[in-house]
């Protein structure tokens, strides 16, 4: 039997004591966090919190296997946020709607939740109504039409049930009881609220594709609710990326287990602990760069030229050459090799050891 049989579905247990310490480890370190960041310019927020929302969609959608644009995950967010990054790449609609999704789940994160506001969601993610190839139900509740919900892997004729949904006509019922829930205060710890909804939606599994994706979505909704703020400075996606196959481990055995669900929350708020240590990374990277600029600041440095440096502070994908160079810039290899030159020559790059057609350029050391 899965929990969503169980005669007492959904009134979860779990052990404090084996918890309350974790909690408190966990409150006190999102403190700190939000403590720090406050005393950072208004500038260097904005740019951690655009790194951490990149960083979010991207891993949320890899999380379930597809591998979006960073560029365009970038310039969607900087755009609906209203930031001056220089030029933006424009961005597919699939980009868009996942991005739309997280910055409401964040941004509006007092809004309550609703049919309505969840079926918005799904749109935004399913644009074209399908999912690859198939078309699903965009929109609206699953329903019988394509068979039991199953999560499945193996190969065909060996496939392996992980994990099976409630039955479709279950779901509106289902629905109506989770939301019910989650807009009333129960006098929950909101961080343990959002383990919970995490764990309850994705067990109805209501739509026919995406459900990992907007429970994500929900559970940081709820921990902007922990926060109180609409300024992300952690990941819990890319952390759960890191973590993939606990994750849907932990999530398979609390499912095919009782109502306890100690063990799903122990996970959940470690996990949550490791993004947090995690964001002295996004930190580091951001002032680095901060840094980096204002060393800069006197030096004669064209948009183009800007946005090619952003792309290696941001961390460059292998070596910087001429032809890349041209590729990002949409520039001929000549002016290619001039912007470098020009960049060598007021000591910002530094050309590599090795050269002939391998010639490539690497980011001076500042001191």
């Amino acid at each position: 039997m899965y929990i969503h049989q169980k005669s007492h579905w959904p009134q979860f247990t779990w052990y404090n004591s084996q918890i309350l310490e974790l909690l408190g480890s966990v409150r006190h370190k999102q403190g700190l966090l939000l403590g720090r960041m406050r005393n950072l310019g208004f500038s260097l927020r904005e740019e951690a919190v655009l790194q951490t929302l990149t960083q979010d969609v991207l891993k949320t959608s890899e999380i379930e296997g597809e591998i979006l644009n960073p560029d365009q995950v970038r310039s969607s967010l900087a755009r609906r946020l209203g930031m001056d990054i220089g030029a933006l790449a424009p961005a597919d609609r699939h980009v868009d709607g996942v991005v739309d999704m997280l910055l409401d789940a964040t941004q509006h994160f007092d809004h309550p939740l609703s049919e309505d506001r969840l079926f918005g969601w799904h749109s935004a993610l399913f644009p074209t109504g399908r999912s690859g190839m198939y078309k699903i139900a965009v929109g609206k509740w699953r329903d019988q039409s394509a068979g039991p919900m199953q999560v499945v892997s193996g190969a065909m004729g060996r496939e392996k049930i992980h994990f099976e949904a409630p039955t479709s006509e279950k779901v509106p019922e289902e629905m109506i009881r989770f939301i019910g829930w989650f807009n009333e205060n129960q006098g929950l710890d909101p961080v343990i609220k959002s383990a919970i909804a995490h764990l309850w939606f994705v067990t109805i599994h209501p739509f026919d594709d995406g459900n990992g994706r907007i429970a994500r979505a929900i559970a940081d909704l709820q921990l902007s609710r922990a926060d109180n703020s609409t300024q992300r400075f952690y990941s819990m996606s890319a952390q759960i990326q890191l973590e993939r196959k606990q994750y849907y481990d932990v999530l398979e055995k609390t499912q095919k287990g009782d109502l306890d669900i100690t063990e799903w929350l122990t996970w959940f708020l470690s996990c949550l602990e490791r993004a947090l240590v995690a964001t002295d990374t996004t930190l580091n990277s951001v002032l680095s760069k901060a840094r980096f600029w204002d060393l800069l600041a006197t030096k004669n440095i064209s948009e183009r030229q800007k946005l090619v440096l952003n792309k290696m502070l941001d961390g460059f994908e292998g070596k910087l050459n001429t032809s890349k160079w041209a590729k990002i810039t949409k520039v001929s290899n000549d002016t290619a090799l001039r912007d470098i030159l020009d960049l060598v020559e007021q000591e910002v790059l530094v050309k590599e050891d090795s050269g002939g057609r391998s010639t490539s350029y690497r980011l001076v050391d500042l001191k």
